[in-house]
């Protein structure tokens, strides 16, 4: 029996009436990332640049967060042809990539997720999870609406060239990431700098004159409430390994004080 794949962010941000909320997925267990899924918010990003995570972990974890409905988004570790393609493979249709700052660039990732004669992709879909083994009807032909591809914009040059990247074809959506941002701006560590903040706005400006939705990373709910006020469409407002961190280090300084009675530091 033919198989219906699951609507893609992109179909989710269309349908969205509000900004969509989520969060980082980063421990490379697919029992957190379950956990997670089962919280209610709107996505999750399992990341495979700054994780552990490797094919086999992310498979794993699509398929434990495949029964409930946070929409799960991928970051590939780098837009190489041969990486995309194997994490399309295993069924991601939701795909971030980082650091494009170019509308070049841009392009060269949109070929990456096609397949010929609009891309480059590799074509395995009877081998593969993406296409269910074949089991979804005309899974070729149909590849680009089973697929969202959103851009990650976290350098300066990047801001600059935000409205040349969201008006390439193929690009569903703009994240910017603040971190790398301001280090690329000479405010390493200082994402909450007034100057971030405004370079991020900037690029909200540029996405919505194009047409594209925009998202950012901001765990400070503070920050985050401002991104949300100049109409991001989409945030991340946590992670899994942030919660475990916290939450360890707030029962040690209730139940495990150092030796003086005072607060003991995190490790």
């Amino acid at each position: 029996m033919p198989l219906r794949l699951a609507d893609t962010f992109r179909d989710r941000l269309q349908q969205a009436s509000r900004p969509l909320a989520g969060m980082w997925v980063c421990s490379g267990s697919p029992l957190v990332a379950e956990i997670c899924a089962g919280g209610g918010l709107d996505w999750l990003l399992i990341d495979m640049e700054h994780s552990a995570n490797s094919l086999e972990s992310t498979l794993v974890q699509l398929q434990a967060v495949a029964a409930y409905p946070s929409t799960p988004v991928v970051r590939v570790p780098t837009a190489d042809v041969v990486i995309i393609k194997q994490i399309l493979d295993i069924g991601a249709q939701n795909l971030l990539v980082p650091m494009v700052s170019s509308a070049e660039q841009a392009r060269a990732v949109v070929e990456a997720v096609r397949y010929p004669p609009r891309g480059l992709r590799g074509v395995g879909s009877a081998l593969s999870r993406s296409a269910r083994w074949n089991r979804v009807d005309d899974y070729l032909a149909s590849a680009d609406t089973h697929v969202s591809l959103t851009v990650q914009i976290e350098t300066a040059a990047a801001v600059e060239a935000a409205a040349e990247i969201a008006a390439v074809d193929g690009i569903d959506a703009i994240f910017v990431g603040p971190s790398d941002l301001a280090a690329s701006m000479g405010l390493l560590g200082q994402q909450s700098h007034p100057d971030v903040i405004a370079a991020v706005v900037r690029t909200f400006e540029a996405a919505h004159a194009a047409g594209v939705p925009v998202g950012v990373n901001a765990f400070d709910p503070a920050v985050a409430q401002t991104y949300v006020d100049a109409n991001a469409d989409f945030i991340a407002v946590g992670a899994d390994v942030s919660l475990l961190a916290r939450g360890s280090e707030a029962f040690a300084q209730r139940w495990s004080p150092a030796a003086d009675g005072s607060e003991r530091a995190s490790y």
